[in-house]
């Protein structure tokens, strides 16, 4: 379980927004009250002005403090924050009606209010407890001020920490993207490399060693090329295509005479990003099921188009028709179709899509949609 030491934790309110905000609360009572005795028409409003100030910048002291005193429970529940909140408001707010009571009632009344004024006030003053009822009056609502600054404070904290709750879910969910792209690449070359050693096996009992020493060198060259690059990077469109060239440089080695290839790439589209080995599957899906089971040859071609935003990849075949029974999600076409579609889905969402057709007169059409993105250097 990981551990975190006193003040390692991340405040969700940042210092200075937390300081704006008392500063904005206590200007808002400055505000308040000076118009209120403004119209009140009271006496010696300058001297008043005055002690108001320093009762004010008393009261953002204590608030101040108060939100240091808030701040080491941000890694608690937020009931238990609420419950200090409400406790932690009451001394603050006894302390500032105390701090009020002092500057207007006892420091020098004379310079505030006439003599027969401070007379009467010196009276009420001699009465007991008249200072703890006074008190106990304006802290009641200065309760009330301090308490709706504390449950602004904490709404902001508050929604600070769902701020990185959400952050925190998001790299989460980034991070699992990126491993379900990185096995469903990965799953690729282990489909790959099986289907290339079963037809090397087959070169090598039909005593073809020059041809199985030319599959093995292409063979090295495409994992060389094909390992060389980040999983999670996307790669030109020309070196997709390349790879698709050596795969096929393969492939010819065993089907010498029934593989044909074509390649129709616009030269506008050679530099757009596509996912690596995207069309891996697809090319093997092609020799599994046209190539491997005919007897005249084949044609696999490959070509590009765009569409508005979109890029239309195409892997085509001539080959003789397909069983009916050869369903595109059966056991049939192994993992080379799903994958291609759970990569599609994964990286782009209900941007991209994979639709396969069978052609009357035979054949079989593999069209990858896909968002056209350029690669800007």
């Amino acid at each position: 379980m990981r551990k975190f030491e006193l003040g390692s934790h991340k405040p969700s309110v940042g210092h200075q927004v937390a300081i704006l905000s008392i500063l904005g609360f206590w200007l808002f009572y400055v505000i308040i009250l000076t118009l209120r005795v403004s119209i009140g028409d009271w006496p010696a409003q300058g001297e008043m002005a005055s002690r108001r100030v320093i009762v004010t910048i008393f009261g953002i002291g204590i608030t101040y403090l108060l939100y240091l005193f808030l701040r080491q429970f941000e890694d608690k529940a937020l009931s238990t924050r609420i419950i200090t909140a409400f406790a932690a408001s009451i001394p603050c707010a006894i302390i500032i009606a105390s701090m009020n009571h002092y500057v207007f009632n006892i420091y020098y009344p004379e310079n505030l209010w006439d003599e027969a004024h401070v007379e009467k006030m010196r009276e009420y003053l001699a009465q007991d407890n008249f200072a703890l009822k006074s008190i106990s009056e304006d802290a009641t609502s200065r309760f009330f001020f301090v308490i709706s600054w504390a449950s602004l404070y904490l709404t902001l904290s508050y929604a600070g920490e769902v701020r990185q709750v959400e952050r925190k879910a998001a790299r989460f969910a980034q991070a699992a993207q990126d491993a379900e792209l990185r096995s469903l690449r990965y799953q690729v070359n282990p489909h790959f490399l099986f289907n290339t050693l079963n037809s090397l096996s087959t070169l090598v009992m039909r005593s073809q060693p020059e041809e199985a020493e030319e599959m093995i060198l292409n063979l090295s060259k495409f994992y060389r090329t094909s390992l060389s690059g980040d999983p999670l990077e996307d790669v030109p469109l020309s070196e997709e295509v390349h790879l698709q060239n050596l795969y096929l440089d393969i492939e010819a080695v065993r089907f010498p005479k029934r593989l044909r290839t074509s390649v129709s790439i616009p030269d506008e589209l050679l530099g757009v990003l596509v996912p690596g080995l995207i069309l891996q599957p697809l090319v093997e899906n092609a020799i599994k099921h046209s190539v491997a089971h005919s007897k005249r040859p084949v044609t696999i071609s490959i070509s590009a188009r765009s569409e508005g935003d979109n890029l239309i990849l195409t892997v085509a075949d001539d080959g003789d028709r397909r069983p009916v029974d050869l369903d595109d999600n059966g056991p049939s076409s192994g993992i080379g179709l799903a994958n291609v579609r759970d990569r599609l889905e994964t990286r782009f969402g209900r941007q991209a899509s994979l639709q396969t057709v069978r052609p009357e007169k035979g054949g079989y059409i593999a069209q990858l949609t896909l968002p056209l993105m350029l690669d800007n250097p």
